[in-house]
């Protein structure tokens, strides 16, 4: 596409572009990963691979912790069996709200979060076959901040500050 007037347009994720700074410990084969870093005026979007080997127990202290961003988002998960699109193949366990109801997901589902919305944890329990993973946040960027203090003081005191330091940027 290069050369061409609109060949900007068309992004084919490079992490040395897109996500210079990737922590080492992100083990998700990544698609895309776009802000407004990428392409001026962009949302921020994230798609990358759920695969087998990244399930997690269904525990508080595990998975992505509990947080909010300054904009709405939203969560896609996507089946990839053409016969079933709707089956997910696999089982993602997410918290919402600060009470942390716990909903189980099993089927092709987009979760909307309004804007400075307690969510997570976000827990891959299991997964039959890979599908596809889609974060868009409404902003520019990403941002987003940790909310901890919902989760039980036991929980909190289990949890490795150094995998902390993955989580909670911009806000």
């Amino acid at each position: 596409m290069a050369g061409k007037k609109y060949g900007k347009y068309f992004i084919k994720y490079d992490q040395k572009k897109h996500w210079p700074n990737k922590p080492a410990e992100v083990p998700f084969r990544v698609i895309s990963r776009l802000d407004s870093d990428v392409i001026l005026g962009c949302n921020f979007y994230f798609v990358h691979w759920m695969l087998p080997e990244l399930t997690v127990p269904d525990s508080l202290d595990q998975g992505h912790p509990p947080h909010i961003h300054k904009d709405a988002e939203l969560l896609f998960h996507i089946g990839t069996n053409p016969d079933d699109p709707m089956d997910l193949g696999a089982e993602v366990v997410l918290y919402m709200g600060p009470e942390l109801e716990r909903h189980v997901i099993t089927e092709s589902t987009v979760v909307y979060i309004p804007p400075n919305f307690i969510h997570c944890p976000w827990l891959p329990t299991k997964t039959d076959r890979p599908w596809i993973f889609i974060e868009v946040n409404q902003g520019p960027s990403h941002t987003e901040k940790l909310y901890l203090q919902t989760l039980p003081k036991e929980v909190r005191d289990k949890m490795d500050p150094e995998r902390l330091k993955l989580f909670g940027e911009g806000y």
